[in-house]
């Protein structure tokens, strides 16, 4: 917002939504920033507040394209005692098939298919409207939905070691 102030203030043209160019020729340089160096790696989580939860208002979308990931929450999970309330669906890392093997990303790849195909049914289920056979994938997500949300929920108290925390992912993917 301070840098929209400036470019406005030297008399730069708003663009997208009222932001100047200035301010998305800076974004990247101020991200970049962070990352390896000389001296060791700078590791950094910025954060992006959007009005009225936009995911695709120019700021937030402009930083999803510069940056190897990101995590949305949702306050429509925050509203059901969902938490963390990570919006799966939303989030992405593209650096996960880096750090991870190939096992996992597709249990990850598999449950994130499973929540789309839910998404999709989702309003026909909770009015009783969706008949079962329809989509196999979507049935399946249906038997799974409340094992998949125990899943995805966590105790600020839970310490889940991770060999516990993938043999939960690769059942929900194997179920």
């Amino acid at each position: 917002m301070a840098q929209r102030e400036v470019g406005l203030a030297i008399g730069e043209p708003p663009s997208t939504k009222g932001y100047t160019p200035s301010v998305f020729a800076l974004l990247p340089k101020l991200m970049e920033r962070a990352g390896a160096g000389e001296r060791g790696a700078v590791t950094a989580l910025y954060t992006v507040l959007v009005e009225g939860d936009d995911t695709n208002e120019p700021i937030a979308d402009a930083a999803r394209s510069i940056l190897d990931g990101h995590i949305v929450l949702s306050r429509k999970l925050t509203s059901r005692g969902h938490y963390p309330p990570i919006d799966c669906l939303e989030s992405l890392s593209r650096v996960m098939p880096m750090v991870t093997d190939a096992n996992h990303v597709g249990w990850a790849r598999d449950l994130r298919a499973q929540m789309a195909a839910y998404a999709d049914v989702e309003d026909l289920v909770s009015i009783g409207a969706y008949k079962e056979g329809a989509k196999p994938l979507a049935d399946r997500a249906i038997r799974n939905w409340e094992r998949v949300q125990t899943f995805l929920r966590q105790d600020k108290a839970d310490p889940t070691p991770m060999p516990e925390t993938l043999d939960r992912l690769r059942s929900l993917a194997d179920g």
